[in-house]
């Protein structure tokens, strides 16, 4: 369990020393249960679309659901630093991106996450000079599955490496305390880690970056529909849960019926 308040700092410091072991929560219970267990980094993630919302993919997330799932699992008081993230369309421009941050922030957040890297470097300068905590998100980004053509690989080719490495370093210069690199050729994610003074943070990235994230509904087996590949679940909850309803639902009885005559 957590004791003392992780800060940005803290996950800064424990590049190269602590492996960073990051969750995603969406509500209060979610929160304090991550958080009884130690982990450091929790992220309100726009994933709460796929596992919670129904949606299809992290694009149809707003605002309105990123602020009232934030407030949910700020009320946990957690130890962990509580990242959220800026979802789809909500940092298209510096001014978006600096109001929209300031609303996670007033809703609980203690950092956000955005996805891309120089294309959205003013967004993030701007972000870091208003006093928010700053996260990067490079590699695969799933606001942009539409653009890209699903779910792949990223950093095969020289131009793809070269651009993931110049938008590292971009994002560190710019003030922000981490990287997550999601579905980077291990390889690749290597290097950006060695190239960078800040902590890199993986999604089926390798073994290679200074810690790892993951969907907590992915890990704990609730994720409705398919599983990702590169996560392997640690529970049944859904088969327990299953028979937890079938056998409160079997032990029900009628009342016994008067009658009149």
């Amino acid at each position: 369990m957590n004791v003392e308040k992780v800060t940005v700092e803290s996950i800064r410091r424990m590049k190269g020393k602590t492996p960073i072991a990051a969750l995603t929560a969406y509500d209060y219970p979610q929160t304090r249960l991550l958080d009884e267990a130690g982990i450091p980094f929790i992220l309100v993630g726009d994933s709460v679309g796929n596992v919670l919302l129904g949606y299809p993919d992290t694009t149809l997330v707003t605002m309105e659901d990123m602020v009232h799932h934030v407030r949910a699992a700020a009320r946990a008081k957690p130890a962990a630093l509580l990242v959220a993230d800026l979802p789809h369309h909500s940092y298209e421009s510096v001014t978006s991106a600096l109001a929209n941050a300031r609303r996670l922030v007033a809703a609980g957040a203690e950092a956000v996450k955005a996805e891309g890297g120089r294309a959205i470097i003013e967004q993030a300068r701007a972000i870091v000079a208003a006093g928010i905590p700053f996260c990067g998100h490079l590699g695969m980004l799933p606001q942009k599955v539409h653009e890209s053509g699903g779910y792949r690989a990223m950093g095969k080719s020289d131009a793809e490496r070269h651009d993931l490495l110049d938008d590292a370093r971009a994002l560190a210069e710019a003030g922000a305390f981490a990287i997550v690199l999601e579905i980077v050729v291990p390889g690749v994610a290597k290097e950006i880690t060695r190239a960078v003074a800040i902590p890199t943070i993986g999604i089926a990235s390798g073994p290679d970056c200074d810690g790892q994230i993951l969907v907590t509904n992915d890990l704990w087996g609730t994720t409705p529909g398919r599983i990702p590949r590169h996560v392997k679940p640690r529970l049944e909850i859904p088969n327990q849960m299953r028979a937890a309803v079938r056998e409160w639902k079997e032990a029900l009885k009628c009342p016994a019926s008067e009658v009149i005559v």
